[in-house]
């Protein structure tokens, strides 16, 4: 007769060492095709950029062999490929290393560089705002529907009237009650930040499935207790895709609102100051305009990342 082998329960810290290999095991699994997808998005990123060069310069050459005209008519081209009105992109980058001004030993790169952390700090000052109005309305209209019925509309239709017809008034104002420059600006791309956020987190508060909230009832939850541990949950990536609009609108609103405001500083100002001057260096304008281009990318891009670090326990389920 063979004798049962009784095998003994694991120690508590071998279970430790088991879960924490676990752990491990899915943390390597998940980081693989993170690693692949943020490959793949750089290359695609960097083929972009690649093709638009390549089109950009393939226009260039092509109008300057032909005169700007189609070949065998009269057509013109619809943007004249001269100097003038399209520098060669080698033109535009090494504008960046020669000085700003004449006699300025800064470099353009260092100035532009100056210029938009001052812009990008009045878009951050704009997303926060906007984003704290946005989030307080959507529990607002969550919680008050006739509230959310009556000013919805009148919401959506703010985000129709033209930019350049909101910012001078913004601007009015807060010269009126003696505010400086850039608390007009920060107005400015708060009013276009609030928008998505506010539209983004009401969707995702009203994401739940109703059994789950049918569960949270069962409990004895109170509306409170509903919102704060299954509705804002929830809505987490509904906010932070509002937010990643917002911020691409709040940079573009704090460009716009330095050129309305009259501030001393920031890239919008150097747009406006380099397009008074665009037949004595154009390529400036172009670096100017790059420059806050790049600026922007990297602005969303560092939200995401917030993003990422935020949702990373999600992400692992």
């Amino acid at each position: 007769m063979t004798a049962t082998k009784i095998v003994p329960p694991p120690t508590p810290a071998e279970t430790g060492r088991a879960k924490r290999t676990e752990r491990v095991t899915q943390g390597r699994s998940l980081r693989g095709p993170d690693v692949k997808k943020h490959a793949i998005n750089t290359v695609g990123a960097i083929g972009v950029v690649a093709v638009l060069a390549g089109l950009w310069e393939g226009y260039k050459a092509l109008g300057q062999s032909v005169g700007d005209v189609v070949p065998g008519t009269t057509i013109g081209f619809p943007v004249a490929t001269d100097d003038l009105s399209m520098p060669h992109l080698s033109t535009i980058l090494r504008s960046l290393v020669e000085p700003a001004r004449r006699g300025d030993p800064m470099s353009l790169g260092a100035y532009l560089i100056g210029e938009t952390t001052v812009t990008l700090r009045e878009a951050l000052y704009g997303l926060v705002a906007g984003s704290v109005l946005g989030l307080l309305l959507a529990v607002v209209f969550l919680n008050v529907v006739p509230v959310s019925k009556g000013l919805m509309p009148w919401l959506v239709a703010s985000q129709t009237v033209p930019l350049v017809a909101i910012a001078p008034m913004i601007v009015i104002w807060g010269g009126k009650a003696g505010a400086p420059p850039w608390i007009a600006v920060t107005g400015i791309a708060a009013y276009l930040a609030f928008f998505p956020v506010t539209i983004n987190t009401l969707r995702g508060l009203k994401s739940p499935q109703k059994v789950h909230l049918e569960l949270m009832h069962s409990v004895g939850a109170k509306r409170r207790q509903v919102l704060w541990w299954l509705r804002i949950p929830a809505a987490l990536p509904f906010v932070f895709a509002g937010l990643r609009l917002a911020a691409t609108a709040s940079v573009v609103g704090a460009i716009v609102g330095e050129l309305s405001a009259g501030t001393g500083r920031g890239i919008g100002r150097s747009i406006l100051t380099f397009a008074y001057y665009y037949s004595n260096g154009p390529e400036k304008l172009y670096a100017a305009v790059l420059v806050s281009a790049v600026a922007g990318i990297v602005f969303v891009q560092l939200l995401g990342l917030i993003e990422r670090f935020a949702l990373r326990h999600r992400h692992a389920r």
